[in-house]
């Protein structure tokens, strides 16, 4: 059996943080890092970024990193003696923020699991304004402006994060702010600080939503949580199919939808409508195939099946025309807890697909609650 390796991509924004030590308010804007170097400035994002990975060297085997070429992490990455391929080339020497955008959709391309960057708030800004919500980010502080919630309290604490990551443990998937303030106010002793946008960032698992009952979860009021999520995703996309599969996680979001639910069945929902019943797999694939289709979906509590048990309606036809990204998983986290830290299985029938399937699995485990949850590959 061939373990899938954790995908890291990493950039590293190399001038990050030189305008600190010199007094010069942060080093957004080539004059400003001209200026940095002349006077002596030194580089630290590079070692800093040392630190964070320094926290995985004993998983190398374990990641291959997709980076960029020279200073934006290539050079780092290849004397630490991880695995890596660069997925882009910097315009010039001295990069700039476009580089960093550039790069960060290379690496939506790749499909990394997480992206892990090194700069201030203007890099943050950067890829959030490249891929928005659309991957995992962590940050590694280095630059002269922390005010973003993306970042790690500390380069290691980052590197450890990603090592839970990396060796399946449960972390969660939270909404962070981009957060920056304008430098040349900021130069002329106004702090003007302001929201950007947000990005998902992974924190060591924590009950934060739903806790009840002496710390423990309620399971009722979680799977309201979840379904309330759900029903708004519905509002969010009245275009879409929702494919609701079996279990009594989805039986409940059904039923908060005041909706008949085949319980040991697929049911199709468009515009939070019921369309059909306890289709067949035919039956499913005609109505979708062509359409965009989000899928609710749970796994089996102690086993940890998500495909291939009692839902074989889902077809790897169904699956490839629902896609990967369109895939809800929805569980309390207590269900995830009482795996035991056994990872969740495919078992679709095609093993190509069930590879494909493999990695991070996204987990809905309460209202814009979410954690990550490695799916294995077992063939």
């Amino acid at each position: 059996m061939l373990k899938k390796l954790f995908k890291i991509g990493l950039i590293v924004n190399p001038f990050a943080g030189i305008g600190g030590a010199l007094a010069l308010k942060g080093s957004d804007g080539a004059e400003i890092r001209t200026k940095a170097l002349a006077l002596g400035a030194e580089k630290k994002a590079g070692d800093k970024t040392r630190l964070a990975l320094s926290e995985i060297l004993a998983l190398t085997s374990q990641v291959h990193i997709y980076t960029v070429a020279g200073e934006m992490g290539e050079t780092l990455t290849k004397e630490m003696g991880f695995n890596y391929s660069i997925v882009y080339q910097p315009s010039s020497e001295q990069s700039e923020g476009h580089d960093s955008e550039a790069a960060a959709k290379a690496m939506l391309n790749e499909q990394v699991d997480l992206l892990l960057f090194a700069g201030g708030d203007g890099t943050a800004r950067n890829i959030c304004h490249a891929i928005d919500t659309a991957l995992p980010v962590l940050g590694i502080p280095a630059g002269c402006k922390i005010h973003s919630g993306v970042y790690a309290i500390t380069p290691q604490a980052a590197g450890r994060v990603v090592a839970q990551m990396v060796q399946g443990q449960i972390v969660s998937l939270t909404q962070a702010d981009v957060m920056d303030i304008d430098e040349a106010l900021f130069r002329q002793g106004r702090v003007n600080t302001r929201q950007f946008g947000e990005m998902r960032v992974p924190t060591e698992l924590q009950y934060i939503q739903a806790v009840k009952m002496g710390g423990k979860e309620s399971d009722e009021l979680v799977l309201a949580d979840i379904a309330a999520y759900i029903i708004e995703l519905m509002d969010e996309y009245p275009e879409h199919y929702f494919v609701m599969g079996s279990g009594s996680t989805v039986e409940f979001i059904m039923q908060e939808l005041n909706l008949d639910n085949t319980l040991l069945g697929v049911d199709l929902l468009k515009g939070g409508k019921l369309i059909a019943r306890d289709l067949t797999a035919e039956q499913l694939y005609q109505f979708i195939h062509q359409q965009a289709t989000k899928l609710v979906i749970t796994l089996i509590g102690g086993q940890g099946h998500v495909f291939g048990r009692g839902n074989q309606q889902l077809s790897p036809d169904v699956l490839r025309a629902v896609g990967k990204e369109n895939i809800l998983l929805v569980a309390t986290k207590n269900k995830l807890n009482n795996l035991a830290g056994k990872p969740l299985i495919s078992d679709s029938g095609d093993i190509t697909l069930d590879a494909e399937l493999a990695g991070l699995m996204t987990v809905i485990t309460g209202y814009r609650d979410q954690v990550l949850y490695p799916l294995a590959n077992l063939n």
